[in-house]
């Protein structure tokens, strides 16, 4: 997601009835009209002061309900109703319910959805509003680039804009700092060497260098944080964004496998790692049972409550000491219906994701805000996450997870890495059975 350098935006939304409506008209889709003609939208940076509602669908628990007490606070003509779904039941969920007759007007995006949504116009093109709104200097070229889509949603960083980020995040690595010093560790690891002899003092001190959550994703992110440093960026994001022709069974690729082999048969991974869940793994290191943990930063204010000042956080090094370029994050996002009766409220709303308002409230509810430049006043933990995080994202290193590649991808991450750790599943046969999940989706 390579990015220029954000211009930073001090204004706040236009005021109710204060810019004049721009001259602009798009196309913005046929799902909502009648006879499948294209739906023609007067596209203006200003909202009335009537009264509007709208409906918006998300899922898991990310600062949606702040967010929109923020804009509304702003608009308080404007209501706008949130409606919940657990994620193991939101793709189905807003797939059904985005083709129904009455669609919520903005829709929390997933890239399983898209795949029928976006074919079937059923979410706008938002490429008019983000030319009206200036959405290409107020939100990271990183955070929108991994939204854009041919009309396949096959294929991703091309085509048109179908969503913008309200929230980002980073994968890391967190550490126990009294730990580490009882184990003779006295600095922060700067190369993967380092991080390596670190895990090996802590093993040799008789405690467990690694907490892993094989059992859910935690096991693919400790994959992909090694993919991050031995990997080349320039073949993965082709990979994990679908460009024909792309392959994970590549050198970099191959040498993060053969290092994840490498750690467990070293011990600092857990034997006991395929039957741990996630939260389980996050409990652990927590309470002090192990001196490393490979997740996101969505970890840290349950980490930092639990753990005070001895958490502390770095981006995976590099294996040659140099800052790091590349990190593995997501964002969470936001579409609109293609059939909303007021598309340049719901754009308004998106705006507001940009804001400074909406970058504490961002980084308050455990996400990297959406403006990488705002000044966040972190302390701690946080500031050692910012730190980290602004760097690369400042540099468009922020990449998808390996599951974004395609909808049957995590289905071959999960027990792929499980049979790494058990050590009944090769590098070859790992990457191999990734690769055929993607070519079964983008086609060999």
């Amino acid at each position: 997601m390579r990015m220029t350098t954000p211009v930073r935006w001090h204004a706040t939304l236009l005021a109710v009835g204060t810019a004049a409506t721009l001259a602009l008209t798009a196309c913005a889709g046929s799902g909502g009209s009648a006879g499948g003609t294209e739906r023609k939208i007067d596209v203006s940076t200003t909202i009335s002061n009537e009264p509007v509602t709208l409906t918006l669908a998300y899922t898991n628990d990310p600062p949606t309900k702040a967010l929109i007490d923020g804009f509304t606070k702003q608009h308080p003509n404007v209501t706008i109703k949130p409606q919940l779904t657990p994620f193991n039941d939101y793709v189905k969920s807003i797939k059904l319910s985005m083709s129904s007759g009455e669609p919520p007007d903005i829709a929390q995006y997933n890239p399983g959805a898209m795949s029928s949504l976006v074919p079937a116009g059923l979410i706008l093109d938002l490429g008019p509003w983000a030319k009206a709104h200036g959405w290409a200097e107020k939100f990271p070229q990183a955070g929108l680039e991994v939204l854009t889509s041919d009309k396949s949603a096959k294929q991703f960083g091309t085509g048109s804009l179908y969503a913008v980020p309200g929230g980002l995040s980073v994968l890391g690595v967190f550490y126990n700092k009294s730990i580490l010093a009882e184990a003779g560790v006295k600095d922060v690891p700067k190369t993967l060497a380092d991080f390596e002899g670190a895990m090996q003092r802590v093993k040799d001190s008789g405690k467990v260098p690694l907490s892993v959550g094989a059992l859910q994703v935690g096991g693919f992110h400790l994959w992909n944080a090694l993919l991050n440093v031995t990997g080349d960026v320039g073949a993965y994001r082709p990979w994990v964004y679908g460009q024909a022709g792309s392959t994970i069974e590549n050198p970099g690729a191959q040498k993060a496998t053969q290092t994840l082999s490498g750690w467990v048969r070293k011990g600092f991974v857990p034997a006991s790692a395929n039957a741990t869940a996630d939260t389980d793994a996050q409990a652990n290191f927590a309470k002090g049972k192990s001196a490393f943990l490979v997740t996101g930063n969505w970890a840290a204010a349950a980490l930092e409550d639990e753990m005070g000042d001895d958490v502390g956080f770095f981006l995976t090094p590099s294996e040659s000491g140099e800052p790091v370029a590349v990190a593995s994050g997501a964002s969470v996002a936001y579409a609109i219906s293609a059939k909303t009766a007021n598309p340049n409220v719901a754009a308004a709303f998106l705006d507001y994701l940009s804001s400074p308002e909406a970058a504490k409230i961002q980084f308050d509810g455990g996400f990297m805000p959406v403006d990488t430049k705002a000044e966040l006043d972190a302390e701690g933990l946080r500031a050692e996450i910012t730190t980290g995080f602004t760097r690369v994202a400042q540099s468009n290193g922020i990449v998808p997870f390996p599951d974004f590649a395609s909808p049957g991808m995590i289905d071959k991450l999960t027990p792929g890495v499980q049979g790494l750790i058990s050590d009944t599943v090769t590098a070859d046969d790992f990457l191999r059975s990734l690769q055929k999940s993607w070519d079964e989706h983008h086609g060999s």
